[in-house]
């Protein structure tokens, strides 16, 4: 029947709620991601330098360690937000999972540490792709605002 439909089902059927079930852990996960990927890039950036390596090698090797860095960082908070966006109320109604931090715990506790690193190798790749592809069409902006600005 259409989106607005689909809309008014869910808010009639599960609640307003629904729609920002998930938020929270997502604003985790954003924090930790903006707090490593920027970080760690800069960092290693600085630390190839240092060694002689500059140019394109340098921001392809610190965009995917940064990579790497924020996706192992920030897999259980991705774990978490998926299990809180998809979980469903029991039989009295309550859901399992109360916030990021309860979810990452329990799942620890009950399923093995392993398991908020579940599909980890994946996230890495599609990550580290798409931090390598940021950072290098950031610095190829940079460079040309700089060019422009001489």
């Amino acid at each position: 029947k259409g989106i607005m439909d689909c809309a008014i089902r869910i808010a009639k059927e599960e609640g307003i709620g629904t729609f920002w079930r998930g938020c929270k852990p997502f604003v985790c996960r954003c924090c930790v991601v903006g707090a490593t990927q920027v970080g760690t890039y800069d960092q290693f950036k600085s630390l190839f330098s240092s060694w002689g390596i500059n140019g394109k090698s340098n921001v392809a090797f610190s965009s995917m360690i940064a990579g790497i860095v924020y996706t192992t960082a920030a897999m259980p908070f991705e774990s978490a937000k998926n299990r809180m966006a998809s979980q469903k109320p029991n039989a009295n109604g309550v859901l399992p999972y109360r916030s990021t931090f309860q979810t990452i715990a329990k799942v620890a506790a009950q399923e093995g540490l392993a398991k908020l690193y579940s599909g980890l190798v994946p996230y890495i790749l599609f990550c580290g792709g798409h931090t390598l592809l940021m950072f290098s069409a950031m610095e190829e902006l940079r460079r040309m605002y700089s060019s422009k600005m001489v």
